[in-house]
């Protein structure tokens, strides 16, 4: 009688215990979902820039070359490369079809900014950089003409010392000297 009644308690232990084994096996067929999808990062386009001096061709070395990008009128952020002795900066990270503002720092030379289409997988740009000019005025024309402050100058030389005042003060009349009144304010008489 008790494996009969052993028998018994198991049947109805299976019955029991089916829809768990059959909703088990059925999840384990089911894709799990879990966070986001996965989106893969757009394809990004090689990009050099040359810098050169314009009066003899040579390349100019640390220059500074920043990068910003915008995609669908969204900004992607910028960076900044330094030249190496060939005058190159080179970028990988720039989104295929972005539009990029290149701006070129080198000292002792103008700063040169432009905007360019990155449509295909490689871009080259040559800089060729020239020397700062006067202002550019709408009352006089400065083409052609050299800048009249040394490079890197931003303000006038003032005096290193102290109590030097770049005006002279009259000095006092030595004590023997007949001294003269002050001039007296005009008021009018009444």
């Amino acid at each position: 009688m008790s494996s009969r009644r052993t028998f018994c308690y198991l049947l109805l232990l299976g019955i029991a215990l089916a829809p768990v084994v059959r909703a088990t096996v059925q999840a384990q067929d089911a894709p799990i979902k879990r966070g986001r999808k996965y989106k893969a990062p757009p394809a990004t386009s090689h990009v050099q820039v040359t810098v050169v001096k314009k009066f003899n061709g040579k390349p100019i070395m640390n220059a500074a070359v920043i990068f910003d990008s915008t995609l669908d009128g969204k900004e992607e952020g910028n960076l900044e490369v330094k030249t190496d002795p060939d005058g190159k900066a080179t970028i990988d990270v720039i989104p295929t079809g972005s539009t990029v503002r290149v701006q070129v720092i080198a000292q002792g030379f103008a700063t040169y900014a432009e905007e360019f289409q990155v449509s295909d997988p490689s871009k080259e740009i040559f800089v060729a950089m020239i020397r700062p000019k006067e202002q550019i005025s709408s009352y006089v024309d400065n083409e052609g003409k050299a800048a009249t402050r040394k490079p890197g100058v931003q303000e006038p030389i003032r005096p290193t010392t102290p109590g030097a005042n770049p005006s002279p003060t009259p000095s006092p009349a030595p004590s023997g000297a007949p001294q003269q009144a002050p001039p007296a304010p005009n008021t009018p008489q009444q």
